[in-house]
């Protein structure tokens, strides 16, 4: 009797055990025919809103070449507006050109207080026959030049003869006009509209002072003036502070959902 309970047992046992192992064999199988796991995919980024269009002007280039190394990192649309005559007026439009800028030339005019004028400096004196050899002989010293814009000129732009005389010859040459607006009396961009001339005009001065804040801070009016009519034109000059700013905060614009433009592409 105790007999038969014993192999009862065992055998209760051996079939117990049998069962676990059957089952350990079945998670077994099951957990190395498991699908692999995916790698956990970051979400997307999110585009940033568009906000406007913004050209950034860099004036007074021609005296020297000790920035250009600095522009060329920025790789960005960039307008750079060269004076004629200039040390390195030439040399500076080829390279600018070759890093892919848009050139315009920055044509010397007639300011009301006659300071520190450069070699040529259009004067309200001068007849259009003048007018246009000295633009005539400008381009020639700024290769590659687009359009012009005045260095100075604060009496000029508001002078209706010298401006036709302006205009008549950049027409002809399929040249646009950026009016930096140095006087609120310009009347560059009514002439500019009747007689067919590509027109810009300049927003925000950006470096007035060097003081990086304060350029900064002229960047943040700029992304504002953008935002609110779709476009803007800032302007500032061939500087080591200035373009050590504009390296730092352009592509941040970018990011923002500004589009980086040259001038060319906000005419009217």
């Amino acid at each position: 009797m105790r007999i038969r309970q014993r192999r009862k047992y065992t055998s209760i046992i051996l079939a117990l055990s049998l069962l676990v192992v059957l089952e350990g064999i079945f998670i077994f199988v099951l957990w190395i025919k498991r699908p692999a796991e995916k790698p956990a995919v970051p979400p997307p980024e999110k585009k940033a809103v568009y906000k406007g269009e913004i050209a950034v002007v860099i004036d007074d280039w021609g005296y020297s070449q000790n920035n250009l190394a600095t522009l060329e990192q920025i790789k960005l649309p960039l307008t750079v507006a060269v004076l004629p005559h200039l040390a390195y007026s030439r040399q500076v439009a080829q390279e600018l050109h070759d890093q892919g800028c848009e050139v315009i030339l920055h044509l010397p005019m007639e300011p009301h207080e006659k300071t520190n004028l450069e070699k040529n400096t259009l004067m309200t004196s001068m007849d259009s026959a003048t007018i246009s050899r000295i633009i005539g002989d400008d381009l020639e010293s700024v290769v590659y030049a687009k359009g012009i814009s005045n260095h100075m000129g604060s009496r000029a732009t508001e002078d209706e003869r010298t401006m036709k005389g302006v205009f008549r010859e950049m027409k002809q040459r399929r040249l646009y006009f950026l009016d930096s607006y140095v006087t609120p009396r310009s009347v560059a961009g009514r002439l500019a509209g009747e007689m067919g001339v590509r027109f810009a005009r300049r927003d925000i001065f950006l470096d007035n002072k060097s003081d990086p804040e304060y350029i900064k801070g002229q960047l943040q009016k700029l992304k504002s003036r953008a935002r609110m009519k779709g476009y803007a034109i800032g302007i500032g000059h061939d500087r080591p502070s200035t373009l050590a700013v504009l390296k730092e905060e352009l592509p941040q614009l970018k990011r923002e959902g500004y589009k980086l433009v040259f001038v060319s592409e906000l005419t009217r």
